[in-house]
């Protein structure tokens, strides 16, 4: 239930940053129900609050208990084997017509932020953003320079994005540095004494409220192939 989160303790940033300097499983391991404590539950129930908030808002994002991200880094491909994340992380798939866009929470010690938008797009959905741009050039910019939008995110994130112009786009056209994207996506940063809110539930849910433009129209982009996996998971 909402009234369940009271919060971050100042301890769970701290815990963070402990965690960054011991990064291995000896010193982990007795300190798990101290991590669970003070991160995987609260987050747990930060995301029951959000989902709420969602809710009562009309914002169309899941938020449950699927929402968080594990601890445990996937280290088989990874030249680091550090076998922690550093960091606490939740996504909140879109819940509207549409999909394959959905917002994000990233906290960790002076670099958390909030965000969302099309993460490692498929082909075809990212060839229909690129149509987009240039088809329907008004659509593309009535949403990014959506008042609401402009005023949370400011606008799309430039990173990362090729080198060059795609193939068979004119690297002259005015929209480029939008052709050229490799994502969509947008964010903001939040402070560790937002992050320590009581009730960043609601902070939250105001940014992806006003995210809703944008989202909107990226999840409506045509290419989403049937059974694709949801936002960030």
């Amino acid at each position: 239930m909402a009234s369940d989160f009271e919060g971050f303790r100042p301890e769970a940033l701290d815990f963070l940053v402990e965690l960054g300097l011991n990064n291995d499983r000896a010193w982990f391991a007795p300190r798990k129900a101290r991590y669970e404590a003070l991160l995987k539950t609260p987050l747990e129930r930060f995301c029951a609050a959000l989902g709420e908030e969602l809710t009562a808002r009309g914002v169309p994002m899941r938020a449950d208990e699927r929402s968080p991200f594990r601890i445990y880094r996937d280290v088989r491909f990874s030249k680091d084997k550090s076998p922690y994340k550093t960091n606490l992380g939740a996504s909140f798939p879109w819940a509207g017509e549409g999909g394959g866009v959905g917002g994000y929470l990233h906290l960790a010690p002076g670099e958390s932020f909030t965000g969302g938008g099309m993460y490692h797009p498929s082909p075809a959905r990212l060839a229909a953003w690129r149509n987009a741009v240039v088809n329907d050039r008004d659509g593309v910019h009535a949403a990014l320079e959506h008042q609401a939008f402009m005023a949370a995110y400011g606008t799309v994130d430039a990173e990362p994005s090729l080198k060059r112009a795609p193939a068979g786009f004119d690297p002259a056209d005015p929209d480029i540095e939008l052709l050229k994207l490799k994502d969509v996506v947008f964010g903001h940063p939040l402070s560790d004494a937002d992050v320590l809110e009581e009730d960043l539930p609601r902070r939250i849910v105001s940014d992806l409220a006003a995210s809703l433009p944008v989202m909107r129209y990226l999840a409506a982009l045509p290419g989403l192939e049937e059974g694709s996996p949801a936002w960030l998971r």
